[in-house]
């Protein structure tokens, strides 16, 4: 696996601190676990630098021509793209996303690499502009940073910014629409270019009813459509999707929620993250940090009201911190839900086994403003969390299980699941139970299914065997709401496993 390269002067070490994010943010999505997201974006970084800094040496010795390129941070995406791809081709698809490696043997996937007359129109028009002028449109567009911070980081005059992104949008248009001319088409398609660019100009123009069949069947007049349509707010599904391929618009939710996150929510009055903040956001924050003390008081007094309250043994137990194997927990699989409150670290009745989602020290991600339960402000992988399934009486585990949170945002997030067995197994099913009401929507590398609170992944057709001291993994993506603490009670093929 490369090492990062090493920034030339301050100027990159910044642009490189910018552009990690962005990459490991991609990374995440094409890949199975925060171990290979982590090198595929080191290993996609080192590529994307290279040929970022060939395409700049090549314009210095062009006399004065310049290459066609994008810019540094959709470039490094791609880079994402090109090395996963050659991942797959050199038998490390194992740790792609499952979707992800059937686009790339899919047609779509060929549309990027192959002749660039049939390259997606955003990806064509955004590489025929000036670096500059693409790069101010990607930042506001796609990474959703305030226009304030954009204009410092390109140079601009902040009074000025929102008028020279708007020529910058009508330019990016402009290249969008010479390219869909120059690109190869049928007859039907050639009779609606002048159709589609008189609809897309105009905010309040009616789509005719046969266009609108023909934009329903044809990709490539879809795609220049949502190119040439500056109003509607489509134009940074438009650029995400055509210049990054798959994923873009699972990216493009990412990096609206981390500016969230960073500027203060997103309102336009937020604080400026390269500048000072201004009264309004001090305003909110003081406001802020007074409700998050009211709420904090209220949510001691509400552990400390649960914490006494006569749940019998079983309870009793669980508050000292005693072993599960003693007794059933309290809401275990199977029994009635109790209202679930933060965990107080002073606090010797708060269960010691039940961590809040951790903080992370990466990147931004998906993300909200945070609510005084929980820290859902950091959408970054949270690291791994080793977690007891509870013990069978006079029976020893002859398994062991980590439990890793790749990834969490306002309302889902992303974990892996990795069980050692001594024994070699023919199949498995691993089960464990969640405490807060989580709910898993989509599984790779196993089926799910999901009763209340217990959760079965069972094997796929091609992963069921498993030798003695192996290991298993598989991963999901689930929901989430106030709390997301690890969950417990795992278990292999019926037996518990140990963290």
């Amino acid at each position: 696996m490369p090492d990062l390269p090493t920034p030339k002067d301050a100027a990159e070490a910044a642009l490189f601190s910018e552009c990690w994010d962005a990459v490991l943010s991609y990374a995440d999505l094409c890949t199975s676990g925060s171990t290979a997201a982590n090198q595929l974006a080191r290993e996609a970084f080192a590529l994307g630098i290279r040929e970022a800094r060939a395409a700049e040496n090549g314009s210095r010795h062009s006399a004065g021509r310049r290459s066609s390129r994008l810019p540094r941070i959709p470039l490094l995406l791609t880079a994402v793209r090109t090395t996963a791809a050659a991942w797959e081709a050199q038998g490390q698809g194992h740790k792609l996303d499952p979707d992800l490696r059937l686009w790339l043997n899919s047609d779509k996937a060929a549309r990027y690499t192959g002749p660039p007359l049939s390259r997606p129109i955003a990806l064509r028009g955004l590489r025929d502009m000036q670096e500059p002028d693409a790069a101010l449109l990607w930042l506001a567009e796609v990474e959703a940073l305030p226009l304030r911070a954009v204009a410092r980081r390109q140079g601009l005059d902040p009074a000025a910014a929102m008028e020279e992104l708007n020529q910058v949008r009508g330019l990016f248009r402009d290249r969008c629409h010479r390219n869909h001319l120059d690109t190869p088409m049928d007859a039907e398609c050639r009779s609606y270019v002048r159709l589609l660019d008189a609809v897309t100009r105009s905010p309040v123009a009616d789509t005719p009813e046969d266009l609108s069949r023909h934009l329903a069947t044809c990709v490539e007049c879809a795609e220049a459509a949502a190119c040439l349509r500056l109003h509607g707010g489509g134009l940074p599904a438009a650029l995400a999707g055509g210049v990054i391929g798959w994923g873009g618009l699972a990216y493009l939710e990412r990096r609206r929620r981390a500016a969230e996150v960073r500027m203060g929510a997103g309102r336009p009055d937020g604080p400026d993250p390269d500048g000072e903040p201004v009264d309004a956001a001090a305003s909110r924050a003081r406001a802020l940090r007074g409700g998050l003390l009211v709420a904090a008081a209220l949510v001691s007094a509400l552990a400390l009201a649960v914490s006494l309250m006569p749940f019998g043994d079983s309870g009793d137990t669980a508050a000292q911190g005693g072993s599960p194997t003693d007794s059933t927990p309290v809401a275990g699989p199977g029994s009635p839900s109790l209202p679930s409150a933060a965990p107080d670290p002073s606090d010797p009745a708060s269960p010691s086994d039940a961590p809040g989602p951790s903080t992370g020290s990466g990147s931004p991600k998906p993300s909200d403003s945070a609510t005084p339960t929980t820290d859902k402000s950091d959408p970054e992988p949270q690291g791994t969390t080793s977690t007891a399934g509870t013990g069978e009486s006079g029976r020893a585990a002859t398994c062991a299980v980590n439990y890793d949170l790749v990834n969490q945002w306002p309302d889902g997030f992303q974990a892996t699941v990795t069980v050692t067995t001594e024994e070699a197994l023919a199949s498995w099913s691993v089960a464990w139970s969640f405490r807060d009401g989580q709910r898993v929507h989509q599984m790779w590398d196993a089926s799910v299914s999901q009763n209340g609170s217990r959760v079965t992944a069972t094997a796929a057709d091609y992963n069921k065997n498993v030798p003695a001291n192996g290991s298993l993994s598989f991963g999901f993506l689930a929901s989430w709401q106030d709390k997301n603490t690890a969950p417990y009670g795992f278990s292999l093929n019926g037996r518990a496993c140990t963290g």
